[in-house]
């Protein structure tokens, strides 16, 4: 069966009847979007404050390869296995992208037998937070065209503008685009683009803020361009941040789901794993918190990216204390690194999984050096998988201190990670000694840059040019405090998404640096970084399709 069959053959409980029956929840403090999702009420989570934190558990990975990894099915799986062992267990993850959904991945609600579900609403406009997300963003930026046309009173220089539109789709052909075009009537024309929604900082705010009010007064805070005097203009200045909340009012509330195993799930935000943290929102981590013992979360892409910002952008924003860490590895996806291709990665291959096993290694230290977190190692299982293979992998991790576990939850669901979830428990328990951030808050700008390559990413140093590093003395001067966002790709320690493994030496020329102000972090743009990707030749939109009866088909 196809991850879509299984989702649609599940048998899903009302979602009020589910959380009310495990967590007490009454109905009135839960607004329905059909039978099986709902979002919970802001006035309900402010009444939890007093009640201790469960424990925090990060689901991180690998660096991301075209094997795949398994990050989101290994949190569900997880959390199932959990709740199987008789822990109270939440999971905690993002909202998918319509325009990966569409693209390459064709769905992000995990896999096999270890899923949310509504799978299909999940994957697609779900409650509507993205939409609503995509409407604030663009009203502050049609306020900020209407001001220019009406007179400027900001005197904002058009050439400074870096506030662009938003669409949650992948859709290169508007990457860079001219607008005002038409005459007097239609404004001034000038240069644009789009970006899309998940890279907006406004979704970046909304996964970060804690409350109604600090996502408004985080709203006002955006920098939309700057004057001809090279003056920041933001969108308080403009007053648009008002309406923008109006618009988020209701998007702000989690949403809650279940997973194939009648679990509780929060599935809430999702922005970019590069350009923003990546990590699902403050309000739906600290709500699982308060209502469950463990609560399993995610951070986009590998522990280098990810885990890094959850650590050194959300954790430290949201005062979060995580008490262990899951590696997630595929025999597959290290073998990979280790130079195999693609095509020949079911077969097995003893020495190209202990060349690729350097990739593991580098993360692992990481997460138990430079973040201070214990880490237990999940192999997710595939079938091509040899004993030999996961001898190998076993030994190799037991060298550095750490402890494997194959996990089999893509398959028999949450079954097939008890032995994750009893390592987990006994990491979490046992972990009394709090995290680590890779700098301080109170470093300056290019010393948090140079932390992050240096003892994260392998790398020697870092550059750039002398106009940004004019940039970064401004901006680390005007926002001491705030963390850095670095924005490489994924696929790599380095800048270069072929150098596989673990490369080090290497120099992170940095090209550029952007404030998120509302959002409260730095980012800096490492390499080549598209904040609008395109379709691939062949994207899964082609695939996905509904049947005369209502019922969507190629869907994962």
């Amino acid at each position: 069966m196809s991850d879509i069959e299984i989702a649609q053959a599940a048998r899903m409980q009302p979602i009020v009847d589910l959380v009310g029956g495990r967590y007490g929840i009454a109905a009135e403090h839960l607004v329905p979007y059909g039978h099986y999702k709902a979002k919970l009420s802001l006035d309900y989570i402010r009444g939890l404050e007093a009640r201790p934190d469960g424990k925090l558990i990060l689901v991180t990975a690998i660096s991301p390869t075209p094997a795949g990894e398994g990050k989101t099915t290994t949190t569900v799986g997880l959390g199932d296995a959990l709740n199987r062992a008789g822990k109270r267990a939440i999971i905690c993850l993002r909202e998918p992208s319509l325009g990966p959904c569409f693209g390459v991945k064709g769905g992000a609600a995990g896999g096999g037998y270890a899923q949310v579900v509504p799978m299909e609403d999940i994957n697609l406009h779900f409650t509507g937070d993205f939409h609503a997300i995509g409407a604030a963003h663009n009203l502050l930026a049609a306020m900020l065209d209407n001001h220019i046309n009406h007179g400027n009173a900001l005197d904002i220089d058009p050439r400074l503008i870096t506030w662009k539109r938003v669409v949650d789709m992948n859709d290169r052909a508007l990457r860079d685009i001219v607008v005002g075009l038409g005459g007097t009537a239609n404004g001034y024309a000038r240069e644009d683009g789009f970006d899309i929604t998940v890279a907006s900082e406004v979704m970046a705010i909304f996964c970060l803020a804690a409350s109604l009010a600090d996502l408004k007064a985080r709203l006002g805070r955006i920098v939309v361009g700057y004057t001809r005097e090279r003056k920041p203009v933001t969108a308080a200045d403009l007053k648009a941040h008002g309406a923008m909340a109006a618009l988020l009012k209701d998007a702000i509330s989690p949403n809650l789901v279940q997973t194939l195993e009648n679990n509780v799930a929060f599935v809430h935000g999702g922005p970019f794993a590069n350009i923003a943290h990546g990590c699902n929102s403050v309000t739906a981590t600290r709500t699982a918190l308060k209502l469950a013992d463990y609560v399993v979360t995610e951070a986009g892409f590998g522990a280098d990216l990810g885990a890094e910002k959850f650590i050194d952008i959300k954790c430290r924003m949201a005062g979060l204390a995580p008490r262990a860490v899951v590696l997630v590895a595929t025999i597959r996806a290290l073998k990979y690194h280790g130079g195999v291709a693609v095509a020949e990665l079911n077969r097995e291959n003893l020495a190209a999984l202990e060349a690729g096993c350097v990739n593991l290694e580098r993360h692992l230290t990481n997460i138990q050096h430079h973040y201070g977190l214990p880490c237990v190692v999940a192999i997710n299982h595939f079938t091509h998988d040899t004993q030999a293979e996961v001898e190998l992998l076993k030994a190799k991790v037991a060298a550095l201190g750490s402890q494997v576990v194959v996990a089999r939850h893509w398959a028999e669901g949450g079954a097939g990670a008890m032995a994750l979830a009893e390592a987990v428990v006994a990491l979490a328990d046992g972990n009394q000694r709090p995290h680590s951030f890779v700098y301080p808050a109170d470093a300056p700008l290019w010393d948090k840059l140079a932390a992050v390559a240096t003892r994260i990413y392998g790398a020697a140093g870092i550059s750039a040019p002398a106009k940004v590093r004019d940039q970064i003395k401004d901006l680390g001067a005007r926002y001491p405090d705030f963390p850095v966002c670095m924005a490489k790709t994924q696929m790599s320690f380095s800048t270069e998404p072929a150098l596989r493994g673990a490369p080090s030496g290497h120099t992170v020329e940095i090209s550029e640096v952007r404030v998120s102000a509302g959002a409260g972090f730095i980012v800096a743009i490492a390499g080549n970084m598209m904040t609008m990707p395109g379709l691939p030749k062949s994207p899964a939109a082609e695939r996905i399709d509904v049947t005369d009866e209502g019922k969507i088909v190629g869907l994962f």
